[in-house]
């Protein structure tokens, strides 16, 4: 039931969007706070002026009646204001007191301003009493006191509220700051510290997890460079003898069986090229050699070297600033993706800055187009069975150190539902406005 009513209160916040940061969290918390302590001092300070209130009156109904009853044994009359002899409307609580021999006082409250009553036996049996309402100027004093309660209580309410928002906010920021230091950290940014991006000279919970991430960070970069000198190291020493292996299969005499020996020994030798150039984009280090080229003209030139039987299509001629050679290596692995996962017709398209590569297949599997390339990954059963699952973490590699950006999608009829198949992929590639630097640093591509 607990677990139902939490659900209940999450899907109103999320309908009707409430913002349920820690600053608003923080700040709602002190003004409840704050309300609850405000209402009981308020309570308390009200019910304790009025007991001291009514006590004094009661003091003061006491020595009235003492003074009244003086005088009457004196001078055998009623000269005291406010005073009766067996009043028919005593109160039953004092009239029982008086009549057991005691001088007594009783407080009335019949839901307005409270009586105050007084009595006293007489030495004939009779009973004196003083009747008195409270006094105009204690219930006014009385409501003061509860107007400046309120007063106060609103207050403190607001004051506490903006105390919440100002420590919520200054939380926020620090939290805010780290999250998208550790986003940096995650693209790939390994000078960045989030202890160092949160900044401030005051040590809380934040500065902790900042250290830890930084500490994870630096543990997963050591892991992942380890295994990247490890995998460079493995395919560089294979490197020679596959080479060895395949001289040696040339000089084997015709035939099938030397056709298929040929076949894998130059499988082997280009995934060792491919494993090694995916170590070295690994690394950072690679840098592009820039020139200025017709892009449309370029492409064109490239896959009728390729594949004559593409279809390239150049909506707008540009200019670029750009590494040809890496720029072929993204361009003929899109071509080779399509070509061996998609089907015919392949259409290539340059538009500006843009190109984009289109097979009319069975489209992308849902995990690349939810996580990206990864290597070794050659996708769902209907476009698997060839290849290493390499050619597009290669294209995405040389890609980033263009500066440019690939993404990828499927091509759907409009409003056909998701379970239908796709009627193609499509991969995008995004060039930049400005060529990367010497130093491999990239501009800011809009995501």
């Amino acid at each position: 039931m607990r677990g139902y009513f939490r659900r209940l209160v999450a899907a109103c916040v999320d309908r009707v969007g409430i913002g349920t940061g820690l600053r608003w969290k923080l700040s709602a918390a002190i003004a409840l706070v704050g309300a609850l302590v405000a209402l009981a001092l308020s309570l308390v300070v009200h019910n304790a002026a009025r007991v001291s209130m009514l006590d004094n009156a009661r003091d003061l109904a006491d020595e009235r009646i003492m003074i009244a009853q003086r005088n009457y044994e004196l001078s055998g009359r009623l000269n005291f204001p406010n005073t009766k002899i067996d009043d028919a409307e005593l109160p039953k609580e004092l009239r029982e007191k008086v009549e057991a021999g005691r001088r007594a006082t009783y407080v009335a409250d019949r839901g307005g301003a409270p009586d105050v009553w007084a009595a006293v036996p007489l030495k004939n049996g009779q009973v004196m009493s003083l009747h008195s309402g409270f006094t105009d100027r204690s219930s006014d004093i009385l409501k003061d006191l509860d107007q400046a309660l309120v007063i106060g209580s609103i207050a403190v309410v607001l004051g506490g509220s903006a105390l919440g928002v100002l420590i919520g906010g200054h939380l926020s920021r620090r939290l805010r700051k780290a999250a998208s230091a550790a986003n940096r950290v995650a693209k790939g940014e390994t000078d960045v510290r989030v202890r160092e991006a949160i900044g401030g000279v005051v040590r809380d919970e934040t500065d902790d997890l900042a250290s830890a991430v930084d500490a994870m960070a630096d543990a997963l970069r050591q892991r992942l460079e380890a295994e990247r000198r490890v995998t460079a190291d493995i395919a560089h020493e294979l490197r020679t003898p596959v080479t060895g292996l395949l001289t040696a299969a040339e000089l084997l005499p015709p035939g099938r069986p030397t056709e298929l020996v040929l076949d894998r020994a130059k499988a082997m030798r280009t995934l060792v090229e491919d494993v090694l150039e995916v170590a070295r984009l690994d690394s950072a280090s690679e840098r592009a050699e820039l020139q200025d080229i017709l892009l449309g003209e370029f492409v064109a030139r490239r896959v009728a070297a390729k594949d004559p039987d593409v279809t390239v299509r150049v909506v707008h001629e540009s200019e670029v600033t750009t590494d040809p050679r890496r720029l072929e290596r993204v361009l003929f692995n899109l071509l080779a993706n399509a070509a061996r996962h998609g089907r015919p017709p392949i259409e290539v398209t340059v538009e500006g800055r843009v190109i984009r590569v289109r097979d009319h297949g069975p489209g992308f599997p849902e995990d690349l187009l939810a996580d990206g390339p990864s290597r070794f990954r050659t996708g769902s059963a209907d476009r698997a069975g060839r290849g290493h699952g390499l050619g597009l973490t290669i294209a995405a590699g040389q890609a980033r150190v263009l500066g440019a950006r690939l993404t990828f999608r499927n091509v759907r009829r409009a409003g056909a539902p998701d379970h239908e198949p796709a009627e193609g992929a499509v991969a995008v590639l995004w060039l930049p406005e400005h060529a990367p630097t010497n130093t491999g640093s990239y501009p800011i591509l809009p995501q």
